[in-house]
């Protein structure tokens, strides 16, 4: 009976080390550098000092290329927005470590007015993949549209629902 029992705690030893050695090795292979993400346009100072302030837009279009983004409206801001970002473990959602925002400002003759560089301590992360435009008022959620109604008085959606409004 003695030996049963330790042939079975040596069984369960052994099984346990098994154990952990795999779930370390496994654990091992998912720590690592990393992965570094760089996306955008990395402006340097040469190809900077192409486009100064009082050179025309073309000028500007010439040495550094398309902007990543402009001014909604007016077309008289130039954007140029480069990122870094890390991911420590391949399947993990890379987050933004450095933002780089070039800002290229013209008069209304086309002509350089002004630079401006902008990092992550200036401001919000942009985000160059949604391709979403922020808009001013409120998201509702499902419930929230239900309990807000569908135009009338909140909650009237809800007294449609349960029979308590409506057309009589």
């Amino acid at each position: 009976m003695l030996l049963k029992r330790d042939a079975l705690n040596m069984k369960l030893l052994r099984n346990a080390a098994i154990a952990i050695a795999l779930s370390s090795s496994v654990l091992a292979g998912c720590q690592g550098p990393g992965e570094v993400l760089h996306q955008g346009y990395v402006v340097d100072q040469e190809t900077l000092a192409l486009a100064p302030v009082g050179s025309s837009r073309e000028q500007v279009l010439l040495s550094l290329g398309s902007p990543s983004a402009t001014a909604t409206f007016d077309n008289e801001v130039f954007y140029y927005v480069s990122q870094t970002r890390k991911r420590p473990v391949a399947f993990m959602k890379p987050k933004v470590v450095e933002q780089s925002v070039l800002a290229i400002y013209f008069d209304k003759e086309g002509v350089v007015e002004r630079l401006a560089h902008y990092t992550l301590k200036d401001g919000r992360v942009f985000d160059m993949i949604s391709r979403v435009t922020p808009t001013g008022g409120v998201e509702l959620t499902f419930l929230g549209q239900l309990l807000r109604g569908t135009g009338g008085a909140p909650g009237a959606a809800i007294q449609n629902i349960f029979g308590g409004g409506g057309p009589k």
